[in-house]
């Protein structure tokens, strides 16, 4: 049976002694990955080799205990594994603002709503300040593995713990039926049984942002006091935070939707897979506004989004290749032209909202993409054939 492992975000109440210790231990992690990071060869990715390399040197240069120790070392090893397949580099490991546990540091206990967390000066337990969503889905669970934030805010340090919790995910049905979803700018998203989610507020509210960070940055000129500076990268860090939480919210509502709407009608999702769209589409040329808006578009997330809700909620999720669905007639599965939010078919007369016309397209797909010799609404011979000639990585919009 799968399972789907959740994070749930819990604030924490220390007293001052508790937090004290829970500040030291970040600042021990924190300097005990930069410590494993510059005393052993950039080649070792794996977690044991390290170990054997430096963890006796780990121990007395930090303080860690024995457990956080190899924390440490799994977490230099993991970067170090997925920095393999991108640029070189030493990983920066931060400013002691998280730390990892496992099921011999973290323990949670329900009767009071409390864990107890090791730490540079023993153990503390510390009670969860939890809304009633956070204790249902914490009820008897039995979680083994945890994540501890500092949040530094107005000059106070806050703490909280991502606590991890495995949920058994059903096998999803084999849905006779596909919804289909188009994504993109203009619609957040739209769906083949018509419903759709303007992207207006979301692209409104990321140029408020942007339009403020300019100005601070102005502000923040060498010609500023040091204070006023300072000020200007506290305040730029606050309004990154609150643009990121807000993009986070609408992509959570969309995809409960989207999955709520799928599961009541007995329907799998068809989605896109846009992976590697961004690099095609820097790839042209384009004023800096654009491509600001458009790296920016957070759809990678809301696909995530959709893929653990949907595995909780048992409905399947198919993922169709990107070109041409867009500009392929709904209709007669021909190539049409595409211009902003109209879609017209010079061969057989069909007009239709592009997004909409799209999301039909994406769900044509989805319902053979399973078939043995691959979809079967490959586009017909000749159709490429003409003086419109759309570009491969035509995808989204």
């Amino acid at each position: 049976m799968p399972v789907q492992t959740l994070s749930i975000v819990c604030k924490l109440r220390p007293d001052d002694a508790s937090a004290a210790a829970l500040a030291a231990t970040l600042s021990a992690f924190a300097k005990g990955c930069r410590f494993v990071e510059r005393n052993t060869p950039a080649g070792i990715a794996n977690k044991f080799a390290l170990q054997k390399l430096c963890y006796a040197d780990l121990r007395e240069h930090t303080g860690l205990p024995a457990n956080l120790a190899i924390r440490a070392l799994a977490r230099v090893a993991g970067t170090r594994a997925a920095r393999k397949t991108t640029k070189g580099g030493r990983a920066e490991h931060g400013r002691g603002t998280s730390a990892q546990y496992d099921a011999r540091t973290f323990r949670f206990r329900e009767a009071d709503w409390t864990v107890s967390l090791s730490t540079v000066h023993g153990r503390v337990r510390v009670a969860l300040d939890m809304a009633d969503w956070q204790r249902f889905a914490l009820h008897q669970a039995q979680p083994t593995s945890a994540t501890l934030f500092a949040r530094r805010s107005k000059g106070r340090t806050s703490f909280v713990l991502a606590i991890q919790v495995d949920r058994a995910c059903s096998e999803p049905a084999v849905a006779a039926d596909v919804l289909g979803i188009d994504l993109g700018r203009r619609d957040i998203a739209h769906t083949s049984s018509g419903r759709s989610w303007s992207g207006n507020q979301t692209t409104a509210t990321r140029e408020h942002y942007a339009a403020t960070r300019r100005s601070i940055q102005r502000h923040s000129s060498a010609k500023g006091t040091r204070s006023s500076r300072r000020r200007c990268r506290q305040l730029l860090d606050r309004l990154s935070g609150k643009e990121r939480r807000f993009q986070r919210d609408v992509n959570h509502q969309i995809s409960a939707q989207l999955v709520r709407q799928a599961k009541a009608q007995g329907c799998a999702l068809a989605l896109e897979d846009l992976t590697g769209i961004r690099e095609r589409v820097n790839e042209k040329t384009r004023s800096t506004a654009e491509r600001r808006r458009s790296n920016s578009w957070a759809f990678y997330q809301l696909r995530q989004f959709i893929a653990y809700k949907a595995a909780l909620a048992g409905v399947e999720v198919r993922l169709v290749e990107p070109p041409y669905t867009s500009q392929t007639c709904a209709e007669c599965l021909c190539l049409g032209t595409r211009s902003a939010k109209a879609f017209a078919c010079p061969h057989c007369g069909h007009r239709d909202d592009a997004d909409r016309n799209g999301a039909h397209v994406i769900r044509i797909l989805g319902l053979h993409v399973n078939q043995p010799r691959g979809p079967v609404c490959a586009l017909p011979k000749g159709t490429r054939q003409g003086s419109h000639k759309p570009s491969p990585s035509d995808g989204g919009n």
